[in-house]
């Protein structure tokens, strides 16, 4: 199972899309404090749609709160990181974390973090993807290289009948 970590998010239609995709994934959900909304805000609630129950989901009070419950190899995605994310070689049980929307994670925490640090690439026109589906994207990398464990079900997959001629 992955970890993602949502340092100080501030949208909560971003953060109900994530809490989506966890529960879809089976991705556990971190969310350190302090957030940009309340946690009973409707927006919130209705990106998530009925998947609530299915997360599982830790909030922290600051980053430090975090490190002290969590340990295990933790990957900081950023605009500013010189390895794609296509270079790690991800685990399960890794920490797939990523920053506020304004202004992703800290650059003190990258700088002491380098090696740890991976983006996704991008024009250098643009500013940044939207977080929610910077997730998807580094999410369903990890998954893809461990062969999407846990994601097997096969019910409800199309069947294909005799071709017709």
């Amino acid at each position: 199972m992955f970890n993602i970590v949502l340092h100080e998010p501030e949208i909560p239609q971003n953060t109900g899309n994530i809490a989506r995709t966890c529960a879809v994934t089976g991705a556990r959900l971190h969310i350190i404090k302090p957030m940009g909304f309340e946690i009973d805000d409707k927006k919130l609630k209705r990106a998530g749609l009925d998947y609530w129950h299915q997360l599982d989901i830790t909030y922290y009070e600051n980053f430090e709160d975090f490190l002290e419950k969590n340990k295990g190899t933790m990957y900081f995605c950023t605009t500013k990181a010189p390895k794609k994310y296509t270079d790690v070689a991800f685990k399960d049980g890794d920490y797939l974390i990523f920053g506020k929307e304004t202004k992703g994670l800290p650059e003190e925490l990258l700088q002491k973090k380098l090696d740890s640090c991976i983006r996704i690439p991008m024009r250098d026109v643009t500013r940044s993807l939207n977080l929610s589906n910077s997730v998807a994207i580094v999410i369903y990398e990890a998954l893809r290289q461990t062969d999407f464990e846990g994601l097997k079900s096969t019910s409800g997959y199309l069947t294909y009948g005799e071709p017709r001629i």
